[in-house]
C-alpha cells in the first residue's frame, strides 16, 4: 500500500508522492517561546513526530523545518514585564522546549529557525508585496496585506470571501475567526515595544506574526515545498494567511498537502488555567509520571480527533508499558548470545505488514498499536509451549526495534545501575557461590526493596527494573 494522509486543503485522504523523488521537506509550527510548553503543545509536536517517523519508515528522506516564534505580542510583553532583552527571556524557553522534546523521546528536526535572525527575508518579501500590489502602508506607519488581491484567500479555511472585510484591519498578532480582514505585515514601533524594533524602508517596527513562517520556510524549504502541518486552531487564521503571502509573493504553489492535528482536552473540558486543568510536561513529570508515559498517552489517539488527556488513562498507560517491556525482556533472554537472525515464528510473521497497513492509512495509531499487541499476546502463548530459538529471538528483537523507529515507545529506556546496585548484585553472586542461600535471599530482597529483580541464567544474572 501507499502511505496516504490527508489534506486538509483538499479535504481528502491522499497518496504522499513527494515533490523531489524521495525527499519530503515539511515544516512543522514550532511554540512561541514565551513560557513552558503545555501539553497541547506537545500534543502537535508528537504527531509531527510521527509523521516524521512513519516517512522515514516509508523509505524517504525527510528535511524539517520546525520554527521558533520568539518576537510577537506575548514574548515582548512578556520580556518588558521582567525587565530583560528579548533574547535573553526568550532563550530560557527555548532551552526548556530542548529539554522536554529529549524527555518524550521527539527526534530533533534538521532546522530551528527563530524569527529574529530572518527579518531581513521579511523584509524582501514585504517590498515584494508592494511592487505586487498586494500591501499598503497606513497612517500609523504599519503595513497590511490586502486580502481582496489574493484570489486564493480563504481557500484552506473554506472561507465565504463576500463576508471577508477587505480594508478593516486587524493588527494584532492572533485573532479571532470572524476576523477575515487585511491583517498586518510590519508593525510601526509603539512605546509598548520597549527596545524591540528593526529599521525598515516603512520605518522603524517589527515583523507581524503570519510573515515570518514563510519567509523561514521558503529559506530552508524552498518556494514550494511537500508538508506543512499544525494544530487545527492554526488553519485560519495564520495557516491561510502563510498562503496568501507565500502565493503572492513567487506565483507557486506553497505546500502541496496540509496535515492538522485535533485538539487537546484535559478530563473531557478544554485546558484552562482558570478550571485548574492546565499542565506544562514539567509539572507531569514532577507529578511522577515518565516521558515515555506522556509520550504513549499523546500517541494513543487518531491525530485528527480531539485527544482526551486523563491521568487515569497515564496509570493504564504504565501497565499497558510494563506488559511490552516483559515481553521484551522474553525476547532479550532468549537471545542469549545469539547474533544471527532465523525467519520470524509464525506469530510474529504478519505483524510488520498489518503494523505498515493501518499506519498507510492517514497514521492509524490504533491500528498499528494493535498489531504490536496481537504479537505480544499470541507470542506469550506460544512462548509458554514452546520456547523460541535464539536465531528467532534475535528476528523478534530486529522487528521489534524497527516498530519502534516509528513509535520510540517499544525499547525501554536503559537504566543505569547505582554502584550499591552493582555491589550488591557481586556480594549475592559471591553468597551463592558459597552455597549462602540465607544470604543470597537476605540481597535478592535488598535489591528488590531499591526496585530491582534479579534472575539467574546460564548467562550469569540478569537484572530487571521493577
Amino acid at each position: 500500500m501507499a502511505f496516504k494522509i490527508y489534506n486538509t486543503m483538499n479535504r481528502a485522504k491522499e497518496e504522499l508522492v513527494p515533490l523531489d523523488g524521495k525527499h519530503v521537506r515539511m515544516y512543522t509550527c514550532g511554540p512561541t517561546v514565551y513560557n513552558y510548553a503545555h501539553i497541547g503543545n506537545f500534543r502537535a509536536y508528537m504527531f509531527e513526530d510521527l509523521l516524521r517517523r512513519y516517512i522515514k519508515f516509508c523509505g524517504f528522506e525527510v528535511t524539517q523545518v520546525q520554527n521558533l516564534t520568539d518576537v510577537d505580542d506575548k514574548t515582548i510583553r512578556g520580556s518588558i514585564e521582567q525587565g530583560l532583552p528579548l533574547k535573553q527571556y526568550t532563550k530560557k524557553y527555548i532551552d526548556s522546549f530542548f529539554e522536554d522534546l529529549a524527555k518524550l523521546n521527539i527526534e530533533p528536526a534538521e532546522h530551528y529557525p527563530a524569527a529574529t535572525d530572518y527579518i531581513p527575508d521579511m523584509i524582501a518579501i514585504i517590498e515584494t508585496f508592494f511592487e505586487k500590489g498586494y500591501a499598503y502602508q497606513s497612517d500609523d506607519g504599519s503595513v497590511y496585506y490586502s486580502i481582496d488581491k489574493f484570489a486564493g484567500y480563504g481557500k484552506l479555511a473554506r472561507l465565504d470571501r463576500e463576508g471577508m472585510q477587505s480594508g478593516a484591519r486587524v493588527a494584532q498578532d492572533e485573532y479571532d475567526k470572524d476576523n477575515a480582514a487585511d491583517f498586518a505585515l510590519w508593525k510601526a514601533y509603539v512605546p509598548e515595544d520597549g527596545d524591540v524594533v528593526w529599521d525598515s524602508p516603512w520605518g522603524r517596527g517589527r515583523p507581524g506574526w503570519h510573515i515570518e513562517c514563510s519567509a523561514m520556510s521558503m529559506k530552508l524549504l524552498g518556494e514550494s515545498f511537500d508538508i506543512h502541518t499544525g494544530g487545527v486552531d492554526n488553519i485560519f487564521p495564520h495557516h491561510e494567511d502563510e498562503i496568501a503571502q507565500s502565493e503572492a509573493a513567487t506565483g507557486k504553489p506553497y505546500s502541496k498537502y496540509w496535515m492538522h492535528c485535533g485538539y487537546l482536552v484535559v478530563d473531557g473540558r478544554k485546558m484552562s488555567k482558570s478550571l485548574g486543568n492546565f499542565y506544562t510536561l514539567r509539572e507531569i513529570l514532577d507529578m511522577g509520571y515518565t516521558g515515555r508515559e506522556v509520550r504513549y498517552e499523546l500517541l494513543s489517539g487518531h491525530y485528527r480527533q480531539s485527544l482526551n488527556f486523563a491521568f487515569k488513562s497515564l496509570d493504564a498507560n504504565r501497565a499497558a508499558l510494563k506488559r511490552l517491556d516483559e515481553f521484551h525482556a522474553t525476547i532479550k533472554e532468549a537471545i542469549g548470545a545469539e547474533k544471527v537472525a532465523d525467519e520470524l515464528p509464525e506469530w510474529a510473521s504478519g505483524t510488520r505488514a498489518a503494523f505498515a497497513a493501518a499506519m498507510d492509512d492517514d497514521m492509524n495509531i490504533s491500528g498499528a498499536m494493535a498489531a504490536i499487541f496481537d504479537m505480544v499476546h499470541a507470542g506469550n502463548k506460544a512462548m509458554a509451549a514452546t520456547p523460541l530459538t535464539g536465531k528467532q529471538a534475535v528476528a523478534v528483537s530486529n522487528l521489534w526495534k524497527e516498530l519502534d523507529t516509528v513509535l520510540g515507545i517499544l525499547e525501554p529506556p536503559k537504566e543505569e545501575i547505582s554502584a550499591d546496585v552493582a555491589g550488591l548484585l557481586e556480594a549475592r553472586a559471591a553468597a551463592r557461590a558459597a552455597k549462602d542461600w540465607a544470604e543470597s535471599d537476605r540481597i535478592r530482597d535488598a535489591l528488590a526493596a531499591l526496585g530491582w529483580t534479579v534472575k539467574d541464567t546460564p548467562e550469569g544474572p540478569k537484572l530487571r527494573k521493577i
